[in-house]
């Protein structure tokens, strides 16, 4: 299983919020640089970055902190946040990111998701943000009014192959992740699925191994220290 440590930028800080409210941004580390740098060091090969500004506002921010680390952590960058045309996925590949996530525009714009897909396959990924199974959108201030489990269907039938699922109800709580719900999802569609959000400690993440899970993602867990990552990768097998 892949394993993702996070990092959330807001106002180029990294930051974690509480159920995604952007009321409870608080800094967890001073830079993100360093502090990716310490993923690699306990040997993670992969982050997953978020522009919180780009995610709210459609506008992204932030690149040259996530050109940073995709150049000199050596570490491989997830990216998402506000990236809703293929301009903005071209972009973010030329800051050297690895993959893209593409949220918000793949409910209003299952189009893009289609074009992105052909023309990049398995470097997009599309993040599924649900709160009580129903997705949301604009850095989880919109409810779409979609089941989340027939919006993960109509992404495969699109071609989508990674999907990043967020019950946004366990993210930054560390309660443990829906274990519920991404089986639900599972048995849904036959996308590789990463799991977002309520990882508390390594028994959380040895869980999700078990299920058969390709990634997961650990945010707030890492920075309040009941994860130990370099445990965690070495439980979680080849990360390459």
């Amino acid at each position: 299983m892949i394993l993702f440590p996070a990092i959330d930028l807001k106002d180029g800080k990294a930051v974690r919020l509480y159920k995604g409210d952007f009321a409870t941004a608080h800094q967890v580390a001073d830079s993100p640089l360093a502090t990716a740098r310490t993923f690699y060091e306990a040997g993670a090969r992969h982050i997953h970055m978020v522009d919180l500004d780009g995610a709210r506002s459609g506008v992204r921010q932030n690149g040259s902190i996530v050109q940073a680390v995709a150049e000199e952590s050596g570490l491989k960058v997830e990216l998402g946040g506000g990236i809703r045309s293929m301009k903005d996925v071209e972009a973010a590949f030329a800051l050297g990111v690895w993959r893209c996530v593409i949220g918000s525009a793949a409910v209003s714009h299952p189009a893009f998701v289609k074009e992105a897909v052909s023309q990049y396959g398995e470097r997009i990924a599309v993040g599924i943000d649900a709160m009580d199974g129903i997705v949301k959108t604009a850095g989880w201030e919109q409810s779409s009014g979609l089941p989340y489990l027939d919006f993960a269907r109509s992404m495969e039938d699109l071609g989508v192959k990674v999907i990043i699922f967020t019950d946004i109800a366990t993210d930054g709580m560390l309660s443990g992740p829906s274990f519920d719900r991404l089986a639900e999802l599972q048995r849904a569609v036959s996308c590789r699925i990463v799991a977002s959000g309520g990882v508390s400690a390594n028994r959380d993440l040895e869980q999700l191994h078990a299920m058969g899970l390709y990634g997961a993602i650990i945010g707030k867990a890492y920075y309040a220290g009941t994860v130990d990552l370099a445990q965690a990768v070495k439980e979680a097998g080849d990360q390459c």
